[in-house]
């Protein structure tokens, strides 16, 4: 194993960012939509979660989750994160979500 020379990094990273600034480099760029609150009710259904259990695993109120799911509140930041995992890895999210279920169902 190599060791890396972070300073390196740093400068190369610094002279791609000026080539860059010049014009002279063009930089690959991706867009992402992630869901709205829209999406929202549309995903829960999929997942076949009632909204306590969705909005427990998002971390929000069920009152928040309601907001969302009539248009009345947007979600922000890692909340609609969460709604992109779940509805492009469906199988993923609720793969993470068995255990949470399981320890409630045991408490």
């Amino acid at each position: 194993m190599s060791k890396r020379d972070i300073g390196n990094e740093i400068l190369e990273g610094l002279k791609d960012i000026s080539a860059w600034q010049r014009g002279a480099v063009k930089l690959k760029t991706a867009r992402i939509t992630l869901p709205s609150a829209k999406d929202a009710a549309n995903i829960r259904k999929h997942l076949n979660l009632s909204q306590e259990a969705f909005a427990a695993f998002l971390g929000v109120s069920v009152g928040t989750l309601r907001n969302w799911e009539q248009g009345r509140r947007e979600p922000h930041g890692a909340a609609r994160a969460l709604l992109l995992i779940a509805e492009r890895k469906p199988q993923a999210f609720l793969e993470v979500l068995k255990p949470a279920r399981t320890a409630r169902r045991a408490a």
